[in-house]
Order: structure tokens, then sequence, then C-alpha cells
């Protein structure tokens, strides 16, 4: 994005400017800052220019947090909403941006768990959000059913519409609640498979991703955030945590694959881990 404006901006100006954003259906959300925000317009007309099928420009003014992982948006430019439709690997999206979670930046992870559900397994996703993950396993792998659980009501009403969408009702079923409460009431000793993609809450809910899993154990894919230093491995600092965890609850199990999914600040990581219980 930085090539297209320096012919708008200063070099001193472009240093300040961020040059990742993320498009999600035909809504593009920048990041700014109270020194970048007065070249928003400039940086939102550029997008536009570039990404013909964006039709609204959004500008990120807080980090992403809270319970439901929600982030302040101002409109900068184009039609003033908040609500698209998404597209990825043949599923369809409708998601509100302001109001629900949801990162076009986890694409290659959809997939690739999805590639691992076996035949007629039984997953539950104890952070599904508007779906997303979920969807993706419906459509493109051999499950037999998704309990799809968020605690954020819009969310909820979103993945409800998505599942329509999809045409996937008997193999996504939505839940609205807390993962933690759903699980020790309606699902344990259920699953095959537990997905936890809320790195803020995984470590915490590992117990119940545990109860979930039947009784002779199945796979738990660990989403977490990581500090390592230059020297450090954020991966294998991650793992030790999980181990010492697990250990403590006396599990069996084994950790054979992770991967930083994406660096989400200076020495920060994003990473996941796929785990093998055995009970």
């Amino acid at each position: 994005m930085k090539k297209h404006l320096r012919n708008l901006l200063s070099p001193e100006e472009l240093t300040y400017i961020y040059n990742s954003y993320d498009i999600i259906g035909d809504v593009a959300i920048i990041r700014v800052t109270e020194m970048t925000r007065k070249h928003s317009r400039i940086v939102a007309k550029t997008i536009m220019e570039v990404h013909k099928n964006v039709k609204t420009v959004l500008a990120q003014t807080s980090p992403v947090s809270g319970d439901f992982r929600l982030r302040k948006l101002e409109s900068v430019a184009g039609e003033d909403r908040t609500t698209t439709m998404h597209k990825e690997f043949g599923c369809l999206f409708c998601v509100d941006v302001e109001k629900c979670y949801f990162s076009p930046r986890l694409l290659y992870e959809r997939m690739r768990i999805a590639k691992q559900v076996g035949n007629r397994e039984v997953v539950v996703n104890m952070f599904a959000g508007v779906g997303s993950f979920s969807m993706i396993m419906a459509r493109h792998s051999e499950v037999e059913k998704i309990y799809s659980i968020d605690v954020n009501p819009v969310a909820f009403h979103f993945m409800q519409k998505n599942v329509r969408l999809n045409r996937v009702f008997g193999k996504v079923v939505p839940i609205q609640g807390d993962a933690r409460e759903v699980i020790e009431k309606k699902l344990p000793h259920v699953v095959d498979r537990v997905l936890m993609p809320l790195p803020e809450k995984a470590f915490e809910y590992l117990p119940y991703a545990l109860l979930a899993l039947k009784k002779a154990g199945g796979w738990i894919h660990y989403y977490d955030f990581e500090y390592a230093k230059k020297k450090e491995n954020p991966i294998q600092k991650a793992k030790l945590k999980v181990a010492e965890k697990l250990e403590s609850l006396g599990v069996v199990f084994k950790i054979p694959f992770g991967r930083v999914v994406r660096t989400t600040g200076p020495n920060w990581y994003q990473v996941v881990l796929d785990i093998r219980i055995n009970f």
C-alpha cells in the first residue's frame, strides 16, 4: 500500500502508516493511531482504487478486547455499514465486523483443521464466532456433527444464518452460551475432536476440552498467544506450558505438531498446538 501512497504522503508520514489491512467481503479494515488518523481518508481511497470490490473502509481505533473479542471501528470511506458477506473455500460468511470477531488471516488454519477431521467424527468448536471454522469443516470433511458454541448473541445469530447459507443443517449445531457450561451440562464425553480458536481463553478452558472428549480420547486444537524473545521459541514455550497443565490433570498426551499462525506484535505470536489425548 505504501507504494501507492508515495505520491500522496511524505516519506516521514509514510513511516507511521500501517502497511497491512484486512479485507472481509467488500469491507476493508485499516489500523490508525492519533498520528495517522488525519491520513485515514487518503489511505481508504487508495485501498478502494486498488481493490475495486471494496465498498466500505473502516478504521480500527482500539485493540481487540473483551469476552466477545471486539474492536472499535469508525467509518472512513464508502458505504457506512459494518455488515458484509465474506467468501472462503466455497463457503459464505455473513458477519457484522463491529459486533462479531472474524479474521480472514486464519484462512489457512480453517482448511488445515478441516483436512484432519476423520470420517463420522463428532467435533465441538468451543469458541465458534460466526461459524467460520465450523462451516469449512462441514463442507470439506466427512464430519458427522459439529457442536458450534459461542457466548456472543450477535455472533450466534450470524452463525445460524451461515448454517442456512451454507446448507449444513444437521452437521453444524449452533449453541449460544459459555462453552464451559455447555460442555458440563450437555456435551461431556461425546466428541472426537475439540477446537479452541480463542487464544485469550484456551488455557483456562483446557479442563473442559478434556471433559468433552470421548473416554477413548481424541484431538484438541489449541490456540494461544505466546511472548518470545529473539532466541526463544514460541512454539516450545507454549508446549511446555500446556504440558505442565495436562500433567497436573493426570492426562496421557502427545503434542506432535505446533506452528506459528501469525505474529501479533513485537515478540508476540499466535501459535497452535495439535494435542493427542489418551485417557
